[in-house]
């Protein structure tokens, strides 16, 4: 061998043994172990039979990172719980926009609100404790939100006893029944962008998990006392998990996932406060917008709130099993129940509709005093209602004339019960026009009416008869005035002969009117 193929080949072997040089796990954590490649090809490099290969060394040492025990533990019950899905992805826009800035409210000292936040701290499970973040949103609350903490704490009077035994019946703390608020500022058909769903905020997937039926008809979403048991179930569940009820609170809100990562980057603590930094926006503000809540309820009386109460409280309300299908406008017609009060008394029912579904059981809530009369003549309301249906079951064109559709425009003031009232039509075929799934209208929206009798031709109104007053006593009606009234200031005169007389059938009068009141 030559002296220039000596050198040709040794600088061959120089760069086949630089080459096998190459790193091949950037994170692996030994230092010491070999790769044998015998006659193999790795990234396009042949290697001889034989040549041992040493491994770079790994100076971050990243898998020698451990994860908290704690951590992992809430981990393993979580999955075992099979809690992957967020219960609730978004909630309000005040919540997610929270603002901790001071807030100028003199009614309130610092010293008076350590005192109160003390002494509900001792009285419930939640923790209570002062700091300036908290002070800024309950003075903020205080400020800007009284009005609507006013109406709510009316509808509370309705729904906090429904809450409370459900609360009570699952050992979850009764001041949980503050987080409704929050959720849904206690609308039950509230529904957010997501489509998380009624009072509890409810997503699809996860009120079919605790046997929440949602169907064409029905969304139990929207039940106060179906879904507050399903809400109880997840935060008992929630609970045993993180053995705290701040955690569970935002683990309510944003998945306990989010909760278990916000625990390991804030370097294992498992207080709310301490791991509120690490925890999504809208989780951040949620604990502090419920503790804000639960100080302004708990305290409203030394705040000088007046709650607007709602027209009937729970206890003044019952139930009835219906038997056979049947919609909100019939009870409304039959009870004389208004329909507002009826869909607020049962919001599960999307289209005002109770559907007879083979194997399951719905319940029409009703006044107390309309209950008995519903009970003691339900084969006549059935019929009334079965009859309706079938009637209804027309094709469009032969119940309805295209020629007879009005567009109406929705004003001010104006509700879908108001609407149906005015053009003597139901507010489900009202629904049923225009595609509507809520109750919701916005001003300015048309809406398309087929009003009631609109196939017959008005009759013509007969001439309003000119009354001679010449030579006879005459009364103009003034503030107050009833028929009644008027027919005793005269010797004789009774209220049917003032109706004789002025040829008028009613006994509405107008103000500024002139009656005769001598033959």
């Amino acid at each position: 061998m030559t002296s220039k193929m000596f050198l040709l080949a040794c600088l061959c072997m120089s760069l086949f043994s630089g080459f096998s040089q190459t790193k091949i796990d950037s994170i692996s954590k030994t230092t010491s172990n070999t790769v044998s490649n015998k006659g193999e090809v790795v990234d396009g490099k042949l290697f001889s039979n034989g040549k041992e290969i040493k491994a770079k060394i790994d100076t971050t040492s990243i898998k020698n990172l451990k994860d908290l025990p704690e951590a992992a533990e809430l981990d393993a019950k979580w999955l075992e719980e099979l809690y992957n899905n967020n219960l609730f992805d978004t909630i309000y826009k005040s919540v997610t926009e929270l603002e901790y800035a001071p807030v100028y409210y003199p009614e309130l000292s610092t010293d008076t609100l350590k005192a109160r936040l003390a002494r509900l701290n001792a009285r419930t499970p939640f923790n209570v404790e002062y700091n300036t973040s908290l002070e800024s949103v309950i003075k903020g609350y205080l400020k800007h939100r009284r009005t609507s903490m006013e109406r709510l704490m009316g509808l509370s009077h309705f729904y906090f006893p429904m809450f409370e035994q459900e609360f009570d019946n699952h050992d979850i703390p009764l001041e949980m029944k503050y987080l409704a608020i929050v959720e849904s500022a206690l609308k039950p058909r509230a529904r957010s962008r997501v489509g998380a769903t009624g009072i509890w905020q409810f997503m699809y997937g996860t009120g079919k998990e605790h046997d929440l039926d949602v169907s064409s008809y029905v969304d139990d979403r929207s039940d106060p006392i179906k879904s507050t048991k399903a809400a109880a179930e997840y935060l008992g569940r929630m609970y045993r998990i993180f053995g705290d009820w701040d955690l569970s609170l935002a683990a309510y809100n944003s998945g306990p996932g989010n909760v278990n990562k916000a625990i390991r980057r804030s370097g294992g603590y498992k207080n709310y406060w301490n791991i509120r930094s690490n925890l999504p926006r809208e989780t951040a503000g949620y604990v502090p917008a419920f503790l804000a809540t639960m100080y302004i309820f708990e305290y409203a009386e030394e705040h000088g709130f007046k709650p607007e109460r709602p027209p009937f409280q729970l206890i003044q309300t019952d139930t009835v099993h219906v038997k056979q299908m049947i919609s909100l406008d019939h009870v409304s017609e039959v009870t004389g129940v208004k329909i507002e009060e009826l869909q607020f008394l049962n919001p599960a029912y999307k289209l005002d509709i109770i559907p007879k579904v083979e194997g399951k059981t719905y319940a029409l809530r009703l006044p107390r005093e309309a209950v008995g009369p519903f009970v003691t003549n339900e084969d006549k309301i059935y019929a009334f209602a079965n009859a309706e249906f079938n009637q209804r079951e027309k094709p469009l064109p032969q119940v309805f004339s295209s020629d007879s559709k009005i567009s109406y425009r929705v004003r001010d003031g104006d509700y879908l019960g108001k609407i149906a009232r005015k053009h003597g039509v139901r507010v489900s075929q009202l629904k049923q026009w225009n595609g509507l799934r809520s109750n919701n209208l916005k001003i300015g929206q048309r809406l398309t009416i087929y009003p009631r009798n609109q196939g017959a031709s008005s009759p013509p109104k007969p001439p309003k008869k000119v009354l001679n007053t010449e030579g006879k006593q005459t009364y103009k009606v003034k503030s107050g005035d009833s028929l009644w009234t008027i027919a005793q200031k005269y010797s004789g005169v009774s209220v049917q002969n003032i109706k004789d007389w002025n040829d008028i059938s009613s006994n509405k009068l107008k103000i500024g009117m002139i009656l005769i009141v001598s033959e």
